[in-house]
C-alpha cells in the first residue's frame, strides 16, 4: 500500500513545488540556475491560460513530489506534452512516487490523445535513464538539445 497520494497540484503547492525544482537543480549541480520564483509558478500555472500542468506526491499532507508537464505540437506527430520535471525529494526516493507521478503524465497523455510525451534526462543520470528504457521509453542518444538563454537571445536580437 503507498504511503502516499497522486493529485493535481494547486495554488497552495507552489512553495513546496518551487523547493523541488530547486532541490532538482543542485541535484543536476546547477545550483544557481533556478531563476522563478513562486509568484512566476502561481501566474503561469494558475491564471486562466496556464502554461503548464502539474502532478504532485503527497504524503501526510506535505508534497514530496512533482511532475510539471506542458502541451507542445509536434510537426510530425501533431499533439504531444513535454515533461519538464518529475523529482521526487532525496529522502522519500525509492517508494514508487517517481514510478507514480511519470504513470500520471502518461494516463493524462493517453486519456487526452496525445501522441507522444517527450522529456530531456542528464547524460549521467542512469538510474533514471534504466527507469524510462524500462517502461517503454526510447532513449535518442543521437540528438542533442540547444537552447538559448535569455542574455545569449537579447544578445541576438540587438545584434540583428
Amino acid at each position: 500500500m503507498m504511503s502516499f497520494i497522486i493529485r493535481e497540484g494547486q495554488e497552495k503547492d507552489v512553495q513546496a513545488v518551487l523547493d523541488l525544482i530547486i532541490e532538482l537543480a543542485v541535484f543536476e549541480k546547477e545550483p544557481d540556475a533556478v531563476e522563478i520564483t513562486v509568484d512566476d509558478l502561481l501566474r503561469d500555472g494558475f491564471s486562466q491560460h496556464p502554461k503548464f500542468k502539474l502532478f504532485v506526491a503527497e504524503e501526510n499532507s506535505v508534497v514530496i513530489g512533482i511532475a510539471l508537464f506542458y502541451e507542445r505540437y509536434s510537426t510530425w506527430k501533431g499533439k504531444t506534452i513535454h515533461l519538464e520535471d518529475l523529482m521526487v525529494t532525496q529522502n522519500k526516493r525509492k517508494i514508487g512516487a517517481g514510478k507514480a507521478l511519470y504513470t500520471a503524465v502518461l494516463k493524462y497523455a493517453h486519456n487526452h490523445n496525445f501522441n507522444r510525451v517527450a522529456w530531456e534526462v542528464i547524460d549521467w543520470n542512469v538510474n533514471a535513464i534504466n527507469f524510462y528504457k524500462s517502461t517503454g521509453a526510447t532513449y535518442l542518444n543521437d540528438w542533442s538539445v540547444i537552447q538559448m538563454n535569455k542574455e545569449n537571445l537579447d544578445k541576438f536580437i540587438k545584434n540583428n
